[in-house]
C-alpha cells in the first residue's frame, strides 16, 4: 500500500491522501484541539473497535467537541478504508479536531463544524505468543513532565513525543516515566505492566495515564481465566526495578516483553513465562471486543 494511493476520508468523502486538504485555520492544527484513536485490524477483522470510539467520544466529551456520529458511522468508514486499501494488517487513525475559524482565539468558538479526518496504515503481523520470536523491548526511564489530563487520548502530543524522542535519542525502544513520588504512570506510547511472584500488576486509572484499550481488554481477559491474580494499584520505581517481568501494551504492540530496563536486564534478562501465558490467552480472545 504506497502512501501516495493511499485512500483518506475527510469530512464525509473519501480521497486520494495527495488531495486532502485541511484550512491552516483549523484549530487541530493551531491548538491540538482534538481528539483521536488508531484501531488495529488483520486480514479485515477489528481490534476492541466499540472500546476505541466510546474512548475517542468521552475525549471529545470532555473538551467539548460535539459530533453527531455513532459506532456504526464509524465502523463504516472503517471498513470502506480497508476495503479500500487492501484487506492486510492494517491500523486504523481516527482524528476529530474542533474545526476551522476565521481567526485564532483560545477559548472554544461556537458554530464551527468538526473536522473528522481517517487513514489506515501498514502494521506488522500480530504478535505470536512465542518468546523465541517476539520482539524484546529495552526502554528507558524518566520523569513524566507531561500535562495533567494524560486520561483524554489528545492530539496535542508534544509532551509524549519528548519523552518518546529521549529513548530514541537513548537507543532504546520506549521511555516509562514515574511522578514526582517516584511512582510509575505509563510510558510514552504505552502502558505499563510489571509481573512479581506470578502476580500481574498495573497502576490504576487516573489523570496520570491514558485508559488503554489493550490494557482494558488483557485486564479483563486475564481476570475472566482465572490463572494469574491481578493488580491495580499504586506501583513504586524500586518495584519496577526489581519486578520478574516488564511489559508496554498499547494496540499496535499488543504485549511486549522489555527485557532492559535503563541498561539493567528486567528479572533474568529473558522474557518471561507469564508473559508467554498472557499473549497466549490476549491473542485467543482479542477479537471478542
Amino acid at each position: 500500500m504506497a502512501d501516495n494511493h493511499n485512500i483518506v476520508f475527510l469530512n464525509g468523502q473519501f480521497m486520494p491522501i495527495s488531495e486532502a486538504k485541511i484550512s491552516p485555520m483549523d484549530r487541530g492544527f493551531l491548538f491540538g484541539d482534538g481528539i483521536y484513536e488508531v484501531v488495529p485490524s488483520y486480514k479485515g477483522k477489528l481490534v476492541g473497535f466499540g472500546l476505541h470510539i466510546q474512548r475517542m467520544q468521552d475525549g471529545m466529551n470532555a473538551i467539548g467537541i460535539k459530533l453527531n456520529k455513532s459506532v456504526d458511522d464509524w465502523r463504516d468508514i472503517a471498513q470502506s478504508l480497508i476495503e479500500q486499501n487492501g484487506k492486510g494488517n492494517l491500523g486504523l487513525y481516527f482524528h476529530v479536531s474542533r474545526g476551522a475559524d476565521i481567526k485564532r482565539f483560545h477559548a472554544y468558538p461556537d458554530d464551527i463544524e468538526a473536522t473528522v479526518f481517517a487513514y489506515a496504515f501498514e502494521i506488522p503481523e500480530a504478535t505470536v505468543a512465542d518468546k523465541t520470536l517476539v520482539k524484546q523491548f529495552k526502554v528507558a526511564s524518566t520523569q513524566d513532565l507531561r500535562w495533567k489530563r494524560c486520561q483524554i487520548k489528545s492530539t496535542s502530543l508534544l509532551g509524549n513525543v519528548m519523552h518518546f524522542q529521549q529513548g530514541h535519542d537513548a537507543g532504546v525502544h520506549e521511555t516509562i516515566l514515574y511522578n514526582q513520588h517516584n511512582e510509575l504512570t505509563e510510558a510514552s506510547a504505552c502502558n505499563v505492566f510489571i509481573v512479581k511472584n506470578e502476580v500481574v500488576i498495573t497502576p490504576p486509572l487516573d489523570n496520570q495515564l491514558l485508559p488503554g484499550i489493550t490494557r482494558h481488554m488483557l485486564l479483563d481477559i486475564l481476570r475472566k481465566d482465572g490463572t494469574l491474580q491481578v493488580e491495580e494499584r499504586v506501583i513504586s520505581m524500586n518495584e519496577v526495578r526489581a519486578a520478574d517481568e516488564l511489559w508496554i501494551t498499547s494496540s499496535s504492540k499488543d504485549i511486549a516483553p522489555v527485557v532492559e530496563l535503563d541498561g539493567k536486564p528486567v528479572g533474568n534478562g529473558k522474557v518471561g513465562d507469564i508473559w508467554q501465558l498472557a499473549q497466549t490467552l490476549y491473542s485467543a480472545n482479542k477479537h471478542n471486543y
